[in-house]
C-alpha cells in the first residue's frame, strides 16, 4: 500500500490533518465552547474529547500563526495602544494590544500586570515582529506607566526618542472597540486556567481576527474568485515545500514574536516552547523549577521535616518570576530554620 504524504507537524497523530484543522480554526474563529466542538464533529461521526481538542489548540495555534505569517501584510506606522483585562486562573491579567490608524492589528501580548516592564515589553516585541514598521506615533491611554516606560525605552534605543507620544483619549475609540473581538470570543469560555493556556489562545483569537480583517495577502482563486476561509487556510498552511516545518514531530519552534512567548526574567532562565517529558530545572538551595510536557510550570522547594521530605509549592512561572520565587524560597529556609515546617505557612509565603 502505497503510504499517502502527510504534513510533518500531524504525523504521528490518530486523527486526520483536516480534522485537527477543522477544529482548531473553528475554535479560534467561532463562539464556541471546546464541548461545542465535540458535538459538532459527532455528527460527522467524529468521536473526539473536548481535552483532546484543547491540546490541538496548545500545540497547533503556534505553528499555524507562524505559517499565515508569511502572507502578512505591514500596518502603519500611527499605532494606538491600549490594554484589556483578562480573567486567567482567577486572577487578572492584561493583554496589552496595538492596532494602527485604520483599526489593522500591529501586535498583543498577555502581561500578568499593567506595569513600566510589561509595557516596555509590549513595544520591544512589537517593534522586533517581522514587517512592522517603526512607529511615528503612538497613541496612549493615561497609564503613567506606560508613559513612563516610553521614556525609559528612549534612552535604551535612540531610536524611540523620534516617536510622537500622545494621550488623546477619542484616538484610542478604535483600539477600544477592537478589543471587543476578544471580549466578545471569550465569552463561551469557562475561564482561563493557566497563563500559558491563554497566551496561547488568544493569540488564535488575534490570528483569526487579522483573517477576519483581510491582514494577510493571499493570491485569488481560481478564475479571479474570492477564496472562502476553508480555502484560504488550506492555503496558508500549505507546507509541501517543506520550508516552514522541522521535519519531524517533535515541539513546534514558537515563532519568536508570538504572544504566548514566555520571556525570561533572566539571563539563566530561558523557557521556550514545550517539552517531551517532566524535567526540572535547579536554581540551587533545593529550588526547583518543574517543567510538564502539558505546558504547566511550577516552583517547588524540596526540604525534610520530622525525617520526612516534603515538597512546597511556591508558584506557577511567568505568573511568579525567579526573583520573587527566591525570596519566597529565601523565607521558607528561614522558617525551616526556626522549626516551622514551610507548608504550615504556605499562604503567608505566596503573598
Amino acid at each position: 500500500m502505497e503510504r499517502v504524504a502527510r504534513d510533518p507537524i500531524y504525523r504521528g497523530r490518530r486523527f486526520s490533518a483536516e480534522t485537527i484543522e477543522t477544529c482548531v480554526r473553528w475554535y479560534i474563529t467561532y463562539r464556541l465552547s471546546y464541548r461545542d466542538l465535540v458535538a459538532m464533529m459527532a455528527e460527522q461521526v467524529i468521536v473526539v474529547s473536548h481535552t483532546t481538542i484543547m491540546r490541538w489548540v496548545l500545540r497547533y495555534v503556534p505553528e499555524y500563526e507562524r505559517r499565515w505569517s508569511r502572507y502578512a501584510r505591514s500596518p502603519g506606522s500611527s499605532w494606538r495602544m491600549d490594554e484589556t483585562a483578562v480573567a486567567v486562573r482567577g486572577g487578572r491579567h492584561y493583554l496589552y494590544r496595538a492596532v494602527d490608524r485604520h483599526g489593522k492589528s500591529v501586535a498583543s501580548l498577555l502581561c500578568s500586570d499593567r506595569t513600566m516592564e510589561a509595557a516596555q515589553a509590549f513595544f520591544r516585541m512589537a517593534v522586533g515582529k517581522d514587517g512592522v514598521p517603526w512607529p511615528e506615533k503612538i497613541n496612549v491611554d493615561g497609564n503613567s506607566a506606560t508613559h513612563r516606560g516610553l521614556r525609559l525605552l528612549a534612552i535604551e534605543d535612540r531610536r524611540w526618542q523620534g516617536v510622537e507620544v500622545r494621550a488623546r483619549r477619542y484616538l484610542n475609540n478604535v483600539v477600544e472597540q477592537d478589543h471587543r473581538a476578544v471580549k466578545q470570543r471569550c465569552a463561551p469560555m469557562l475561564g482561563l486556567k493557566s497563563f500559558r493556556s491563554a497566551a496561547i489562545t488568544l493569540a488564535g483569537i488575534e490570528l483569526a481576527h487579522r483573517i477576519r480583517k483581510r491582514q494577510y495577502s493571499l493570491p485569488k482563486g481560481t478564475g479571479g474568485r474570492d477564496r472562502s476561509m476553508k480555502e484560504l487556510w488550506a492555503a496558508a498552511l500549505d507546507d509541501s515545500a517543506g520550508l516552514m516545518s522541522r521535519g519531524d514531530d517533535r515541539e513546534s519552534p514558537t515563532h519568536q514574536n508570538s504572544a504566548h512567548q514566555i520571556e525570561a526574567p533572566s539571563g539563566r532562565l530561558r523557557v521556550d516552547g514545550l517539552v517531551r517529558y517532566p524535567r526540572k530545572m535547579s536554581f540551587g538551595g533545593n529550588l526547583y523549577l518543574l517543567i510538564r510536557p502539558q505546558g504547566g510550570r511550577y516552583w517547588h522547594y524540596h526540604y525534610r521535616y520530622g525525617g520526612k521530605r516534603k515538597t512546597l509549592s511556591l508558584g506557577t512561572f511567568p505568573d511568579v518570576p525567579i526573583a520573587r520565587a527566591r525570596s519566597r524560597h529565601l523565607a521558607a529556609r528561614q522558617l525551616l530554620a526556626a522549626g516551622v515546617d514551610p507548608s504550615l505557612s504556605r499562604v503567608e509565603l505566596r503573598r
